[in-house]
């Protein structure tokens, strides 16, 4: 049996435990707040991030990040990507030798432009081969509800992908493997950066012409910078590219998709923060990933746009005009 420490209780780390203990894995969730993780133990559902979802006999729950972690061949890190660098600092001494390391997270470090994957190894001294991603249309909610779904899991050893794969198979649950880490991380990075463009496009009052345009440019916008970094072109057909895209930007439980939605509506970037609540990992990463498409000459229109509007004070009309008056070029 996989022993599993999931970090953090959010929304989607509670969703995964959930998913892994339904696989048959004994897992511990940890919590920051020691209410939460007291809840969450008492009753079987986190109230906070996923209410109305009952957690299986296999998750306990713990604000003790040296008991989560104890013995555990299996550690998931599913925190806000900027964060990850300062908190996992004080996790990396905790981790038992030889675990697995796998990222939930779907960002670029600000400052560094550093995919996950490479924070994590540069702050546990992890080899690449130890450190995996998971990627794809994973939105929380319906995955809870055991609404069927699929992913993908990225790593560099194969034998590593599949153990991960067998861990987290269940009946409403489909992994994949894939040995391309940089374009799964990749697509989930950016795809959050084009969630938002949508989002504005929808609080404007646009239709599914300009979604459908904005999805299919924002693809091929990942997948010219995946390319200037080494990615499997094929990887952005598949879950971790086009299927996360799609979800993302199309549903009204996507964080990303709703804060632009409510700034296409004329709110403030402040007032959607206080009124969205929860991270939109978009709106931190647009800026690394526009840092990291720059670096290497990559152009990135659509990520430049929503740069100005969540960072340069651009309005979101505005944005739709620059986008669309942009010189013509074959596709």
């Amino acid at each position: 049996m996989t022993r599993a420490a999931v970090l953090s209780a959010g929304s989607w780390g509670t969703t995964f435990a959930k998913v892994l203990a339904d696989a048959g894995s004994e897992v511990t969730l940890f919590a920051r707040r020691p209410e939460l993780a007291a809840a969450i133990t008492a009753d079987r559902v986190n109230a906070d991030y996923l209410p109305g979802v009952r957690l299986p006999d296999g998750v306990t729950a713990t604000d003790d990040a040296a008991r989560a972690l104890d013995g555990a061949d299996l550690v998931v890190l599913s925190i806000p990507s900027q964060s990850l660098r300062e908190n996992l600092a004080g996790w990396a001494p905790l981790v038992p030798a030889g675990a697995t390391l796998l990222s939930l997270m779907k960002g670029i470090e600000l400052g560094s432009t550093r995919r996950m994957s490479e924070v994590v190894c540069e702050v546990t001294g992890a080899s690449p081969d130890r450190v995996a991603v998971l990627s794809g249309p994973n939105l929380a909610r319906e995955i809870a509800e055991e609404q069927p779904s699929a992913t993908v899991i990225a790593c560099a050893d194969t034998d590593r992908a599949e153990a991960l794969q067998a861990a987290c198979h269940t009946r409403y649950f489909r992994p994949y493997t894939n040995a391309d880490v940089v374009g799964c991380e990749l697509g989930g990075a950016v795809k959050n950066v084009i969630a938002l463009a949508a989002g504005v496009a929808e609080g404007l009052g646009f239709g599914d012409n300009t979604r459908a345009s904005l999805i299919t440019r924002g693809l091929a916008e990942t997948a010219r910078l995946g390319q200037a970094l080494g990615a499997d072109p094929l990887t952005f057909a598949g879950l971790a590219g086009l299927g996360d895209l799609v979800a993302t930007c199309s549903s009204p439980l996507s964080r990303n998709r709703t804060f632009g939605e409510h700034l296409g509506r004329g709110m403030s970037l402040e007032e959607t923060v206080a009124a969205t609540k929860q991270t939109a990992e978009g709106v931190k990463s647009c800026r690394s990933v526009l840092d990291l498409a720059r670096a290497h000459g990559v152009d990135v229109p659509i990520t430049e746009a929503v740069v100005r509007v969540c960072h340069e004070g651009e309005s979101p009309v505005q944005m739709v005009r620059e986008i669309m008056s942009r010189e013509a070029k074959s596709e």
